[in-house]
């Protein structure tokens, strides 16, 4: 009871920040109607993003700071001729005078090098004329292009998501390559797939910081999917062998402004958020930004809901023209009821589909009594030092907590094909982690060619408390609903049973020390090459048991792992090859029969493509073909079921295409379409040769196209289309059972406005009612509508 009540105290008072505050500040804001906006990109004179560059309305003393792409926004900027100056320590200069005529956005990049005493004269002429801009800085940890990279990564942009009135995760996930359907875990967590592995998404703003419950993504300025074991950069314990997912948030500038949104949508869906921007104290260079969200909605099936809320502030310090520090706060409060999980009766020779199960679509099987509640908090900060000209350092620190406690629930096929049972778990689990990071980044020339190198120091510690009680409830026939199945599928059974079963009380700990080095080495203007390294020491202190006072399966293991990588640029910062090694692990618990510790499970990448960035912007993307092999994967021994053999191995191999376009003025497109192939082999004979169920549908697409007006009666008004398809696939797929999920193909589509500080959107998903699940098996959305308003200050 008092844990509910601090849940109400809590969004009460976000309520109340979320709704006065930012209109108390707005009546202290300048009441000027905003006009236009100027934004781009700065750049060295070697074409790299300058992180801090200073862009300035000389007139109006209006300024912001560059972010860590380089970009910089300009915004409530009235109409007239106007001198843009842009500063960056040690460089000189560069100045440009700007022509604002009306309400328009002026896309305005500058290369520093390019810069002379003279002004030159830009005159606004319209917005979306450019393809959504997916440049990364943070996959390679270096400065590099898009282009550069002899890496994939897929970008998905706020652009995107607001269009397409997106309120979780989830809905990112739809528009990456390969991304299938979202996965839902106990405490509505998701993650997405890439190149046939889950990815959960651990990493903020490029540190490990993993977040065990779900949190919400209001603080996130653009998702980034890197592609591909990345181990060597970001680490074994929290990157998939299919890539890793980072969430890059928002950062302060330096003038007030800020948004206030409201959501509405079927099934109760009510979400408020807010983005408030407020500089402290502009002089000292102190900018704060804090974003907030209240969400609740229920399910559509006959039980199930999910709360939350949550705020993120953060403040940035230029202490001076060399020392930047930024703290980065993020904390969450929520509760709700497990997602669906189903496993179905597996035994004999069994093929089916889950559609032909009769299982019913709209019911949970679940009870709302039977709900958790969770926390989450991150703290990150971080140090940029301009050692030198060449030279920056890059220090960080994080801190995470995460823990839920209450009922999580999974439904389980039993001794018959149409019969389940619930297992409920009780209790609480609690999860730790911190990750501190020392990288030195060099931007220099030696023997004259052009090297970008990185040299990092890594640290992470992580810390799992979970004391649980596992409970099976009644047996009932999901055919005939969830009759039967309520008599003890609530709390008073659970809990009186949960008393007289054994708790599963136990800690674990992990630290992980790493040493990496990456340097792109330019050869010629055209080819430059890409050397890494990472020493790994894993050190597992054990799993303590606090009922039996005994530790077990302590030990420790290291690794190497290396990553080249190449790229030839066809037409300089237009078309590129690119071809790469990459490498990543997993630390293996236990022993065989014999007594021998397991190796490090490990996974081999090669990859070749082509990169592009063509026609002024209006065509970028990539398109590949990798090979993922991984090697000291575990399998049951068939003489003793109580030991694993470590001999089998998959691979992974496919296609990827990924494309922004921009055709003409106002049209946007983003598409990719992902093959993946992927097998079982040298492993057991009920599983060799056959695809792996969690590597979902072999064939994905995904596509959004938008088109907003830019002039006439309808100019303000905007349309998409989104479309995802995926082909057949698998929850169970051995030589005796086939538990299959049919194919899909869902339609989306949206209509939004601007006017002035106002913008009006309406989404519909799943236009056409698709009946599909997620790998688990978890019946997806039906046909619903989603209704939004932005008021910006």
């Amino acid at each position: 009871m008092k844990s509910c009540i601090k849940l109400f105290v809590g969004q009460v008072l976000a309520m109340f920040v979320l709704l006065f505050l930012p209109l108390q500040m707005a009546k202290s804001a300048s009441h000027r109607e905003p006009q236009a906006r100027v934004r781009g990109c700065i750049t060295s004179p070697e074409g790299k993003p300058l992180v801090g560059a200073k862009v300035q309305i000389v007139e109006l003393g209006k300024s912001v700071l560059s972010d860590d792409q380089g970009m910089y926004h300009l915004m409530h900027l009235p109409q007239g001729k106007y001198t843009l100056k842009v500063h960056f320590d040690g460089l000189p200069e560069k100045y440009a005078r700007v022509h604002l005529r009306g309400k328009n956005l002026l896309e305005m990049n500058v290369r520093l090098e390019e810069m002379s005493s003279d002004i030159e004269e830009i005159v606004v002429l319209g917005s979306g004329e450019k393809a959504i801009k997916r440049e990364s800085t943070t996959s390679s940890r270096l400065p590099l292009l898009n282009i550069e990279n002899p890496q994939v990564t897929s970008v998905i942009p706020k652009e995107l998501l607001q269009q397409q009135v997106s309120t979780d995760l989830a809905t990112a996930y739809t528009n990456s390559v390969g991304g299938g359907v979202p996965i839902a875990f106990n405490q509505n967590r998701t993650v997405m797939l890439s190149r046939g592995f889950t990815v959960v998404p651990k990493f903020r703003n490029s540190l490990a910081t993993f977040i065990q419950t779900s949190i919400d993504p209001v603080s996130v300025e653009r998702l980034e999917v890197i592609k591909g074991p990345s181990a060597t950069l970001f680490g074994a314990s929290e990157a998939s062998y299919g890539g890793l997912a980072n969430l890059i948030t928002k950062k302060p500038y330096d003038e007030f402004g800020g948004s206030l949104s409201y959501t509405l949508g079927a099934w109760d869906l009510n979400r408020l958020t807010v983005d408030l921007n407020a500089p402290i104290n502009d002089k000292k260079g102190v900018y704060f930004r804090v974003n907030g969200a209240v969400h609740s909605e229920n399910s559509f099936q006959d039980q199930g809901f999910r709360k939350g809320m949550a705020i993120t502030p953060t403040v940035l310090y230029k202490v001076s023209d060399k020392l930047t520090l930024t703290l980065d706060v993020e904390y969450g409060r929520g509760s709700g009821t497990s997602p669906v999980r189903f496993n179905p009766y597996t035994q004999g020779n069994i093929e089916k589909s889950i559609a032909d199960m009769k299982i019913p679509y709209y019911s949970s099987f679940a009870n709302n009594d039977l709900s958790y509640t969770s926390t989450a908090s991150n703290i990150i900060l971080q140090a940029q030092y301009q050692i030198s000209p060449q030279w920056r350092s890059l220090s960080s620190v994080s801190r995470t907590h995460s823990g839920f406690g209450g009922y999580t629930t999974q439904l389980v096929g039993m001794r018959a094909e149409n019969m389940l049972r619930a297992q409920v778990r009780v209790g609480n689990q609690n999860y730790y982690s911190t990750n501190v990071q020392q990288n030195f980044i060099g931007d220099f020339t030696l023997a004259g060619m052009r090297n970008r190198l990185l040299i990092g120091f890594d640290y992470y510690n992580y810390k799992q408390n979970r004391n649980t009680r596992n409970v099976n409830t009644a047996t009932a026939d999901f055919q005939k609903g969830s009759v039967g199945l309520h008599k003890t599928l609530n709390r008073f059974y659970v809990d009186s049973v949960a008393l007289k079963t054994t708790a599963t009380y136990r800690t674990v700990r992990e630290n992980t020390y790493a040493a990496y080095v990456s340097d792109v080495l330019n050869v010629t203007p055209s080819l430059s090459v890409m050397l890494s390294l990472r020493l790994d020491r894993f050190e597992n202190k054990g799993t303590y048991n606090h009922l039996t006072g005994n530790t077990t399966g302590d030990y420790g293991q290291t690794a190497l792992s290396p990553k080249l990588g190449a790229v030839y640029q066809l037409i300089p910062q237009k078309l590129a090859f690119f071809a790469n090694y990459m490498n990543g692990f997993n630390n293996q618990t236990g022993t065989d029969i014999d007594g021998n510790t397991f190796k490090p499970e490990h996974a081999n990448q090669w990859e070749a493509g082509l990169k592009f960035d063509l026609w002024n912007d209006k065509l970028a993307g990539s398109v590949s073909y990798y090979d993922i092999n991984v090697r000291n994967i575990l399998r049951p021994n068939p003489t003793n079921a109580d030991y694993s053999i470590q001999d089998g191995s998959q691979y992974s191999r496919g296609v990827e295409v990924d494309i922004a376009a921009a055709p003409f003025a106002g049209w946007q497109i983003i598409a990719g379409y992902a093959y993946n192939d992927s097998r079982y082999t040298h492993i057991s004979d009920n599983l060799n040769g056959l695809r792996p169920a969690s590597s979902g549908p072999a064939h994905l697409v995904n596509l959004w196209s938008s088109y907003s007006f830019g002039s006439g009666l309808l100019r303000g008004l905007g349309i998409g289309v989104g479309f995802n398809y995926g082909n057949e696939s698998f929850h169970t797929n051995t030589s005796t059972a086939k538990i299959t999920i049919p194919a899909y193909s869902v339609l989306s589509s949206s209509v939004f406005y601007n006017y002035k500080n106002v913008r009006l959107a309406l989404k519909m998903n799943n236009m056409t009612n698709e009946k599909y699940w997620s790998y688990r098996l978890a019946p997806q959305k039906p046909f619903h509508i989603l209704g939004n308003i932005v008021y910006n200050f």
